[in-house]
């Protein structure tokens, strides 16, 4: 496949490459993953080969990541001449009684234990033997292969529309078992060669900024009209220097989560924050936020505002690869008891965080934080994680019934990283419901059921308005 083709990169972005560097902290990690309840177990041969055409299709899917000689440029993505499919899909089953709460535990401890560096970063579980007949899908990945996003569209090349679909086809060739994949060439050169084309790129583009700006001097004017506001914009979103705002959370953090589950029916969450003059995604964070702080006034604390994290998507292509995001904070009201009231001003500061003018920059500051010492990039990542609160990620997923080798996906719950925070609520809409997943980290979190119920109370408040 070409280079570049579906989004598949030799190399990672910056901001990829930043996360990646970030790892040398722990606490920092942006492995992601999500539990797929089914209604029966699927046939594992059957799931194993449509994972074998996935990985014959994603070249992303059968690489290793390789570090530049001496961090000249991002690391490379290389075809893994060792790879082996069946340590990358896999099947285990719960003990009786085969609860939920069993499965969760599972898969919280599945997200902890890091991915081996030195393969392809992802891996896929089926567990069976969930009460009820039924099974689930442990889908762990790591953010430099992809975001949300993209990780939905490549689900795309495993899932199918009807229970009975016929299985594919083998691969003629099992991945991993022929001749090795090309590999990029990786040594000095080409790395100093790709660390010039990035950098004449940025050089060419502000030559063009300020050959425009002369041939046309009222662009001139705008641009220093506007430079102010940026400022204040790049201030606001990319160095905020005040703390987190929970007295109850503030330098609590672990390296153990905890997951816990809900769904919100989305019609009526749409129908109330349509009337209240917002979107979904305003009615979620709300929700969330409402919920947070009913958790702090259970646990005897008050809270006036919250700082969440949430990404805004920029993927302009189809690809399901890549990552095309840029990280926002906004601070939200948690204080405010009236739900209507907590929307409208959580709408306001949701959309006047939409029209900062640095979204869109990211890869550029990216790329200066990679310049830096990793102990240096890690310090200043950490000063600005302790600003945030809690993380939240809004999905659209599917409207029409889903299956996995012939068994039927009842609902989805994703799993984002905490990267530091106190819990993550990340929400996946499936044949109209929001399902939630709340990666809570128990050093920051202790009562992480309380906090569900705190959060499911919130959005029955709010959808009870409509």
């Amino acid at each position: 496949m070409a280079e570049g083709a579906l989004g598949w990169e030799r190399r990672m972005s910056d901001a990829e490459a930043l996360m990646w560097k970030l790892e040398k902290d722990p606490r920092l990690r942006s492995t992601f993953l999500s539990i797929s309840f089914l209604d029966r177990p699927p046939s594992f041969e059957g799931f194993r080969l449509r994972m074998a055409r996935a990985v014959a299709g994603l070249p992303r899917l059968r690489q290793r990541v390789l570090p530049a000689p001496a961090r000249l440029a991002p690391p490379a993505w290389v075809d893994d001449p060792s790879f082996d499919l069946d340590f990358h899909v896999r099947r285990v089953a719960l003990p009786a009684p085969g609860t939920e709460r069993q499965l969760l535990d599972l898969a919280a401890v599945e997200l902890q234990d890091a991915l081996d560096r030195g393969r392809p970063l992802w891996r896929y579980t089926i567990v069976e033997g969930l009460s009820g007949g039924r099974a689930a899908l442990l889908a762990k990945m790591h953010h430099t292969v992809t975001d949300g996003e993209g990780g939905l569209r490549l689900s795309a090349m495993f899932v199918d529309l009807e229970r009975d679909a016929p299985d594919p086809p083998a691969p003629e060739v099992e991945p991993g078992a022929g001749p090795d994949g090309p590999a990029l060439r990786s040594g000095v050169a080409e790395a100093l060669a790709d660390g010039l084309r990035r950098q004449l790129g940025i050089g060419r583009r502000l030559a063009t900024t300020t050959v425009e700006a002369l041939l046309q001097p009222e662009r001139l004017q705008t641009l220093a009209a506007d430079a102010p506001e940026i400022l204040r914009s790049l201030m606001r979103q990319m160095a905020v220097a005040d703390q987190a705002r929970s007295p109850l959370w503030a330098g609590r953090r672990s390296l153990r989560r905890h997951f816990e589950i809900l769904s919100i029916d989305l019609e009526q969450l749409k129908v109330v924050s349509k009337a209240l003059g917002g979107t979904v995604n305003d009615g979620f964070v709300c929700g969330v936020a409402g919920g947070a702080a009913a958790y702090h006034r259970a646990k005897g604390v008050d809270v006036d505002e919250l700082r969440v994290s949430m990404p805004v998507s920029t993927r302009v292509d189809e690809s399901p690869g890549g990552n095309a995001f840029t990280p926002t904070r906004a601070l939200v009201p948690a204080g405010i008891l009236d739900p209507a009231e907590r929307f409208e001003v959580t709408h306001q500061r949701l959309e006047a965080t939409r029209r900062e003018r640095t979204v869109g920059m990211t890869d550029t500051f990216a790329g200066i934080l990679n310049a830096l010492p990793t102990s240096m990039a890690i310090n200043l990542a950490r000063q600005q994680v302790e600003t945030v609160d809690l993380a939240t990620s809004n999905l659209r997923g599917a409207p029409w019934d889903l299956f996995v080798a012939g068994a039927e996906v009842l609902g989805t719950y994703p799993m984002g990283p905490t990267a530091g925070t106190a819990f993550n609520a990340t929400v996946l809409s499936y044949r109209g419901s929001l399902d939630m997943g709340i990666n809570v980290d128990l050093a920051a979190v202790d009562e992480p059921a309380l906090l569900r119920d705190c959060i499911a109370g919130s959005f029955a408040e709010l959808v009870a308005l409509g």
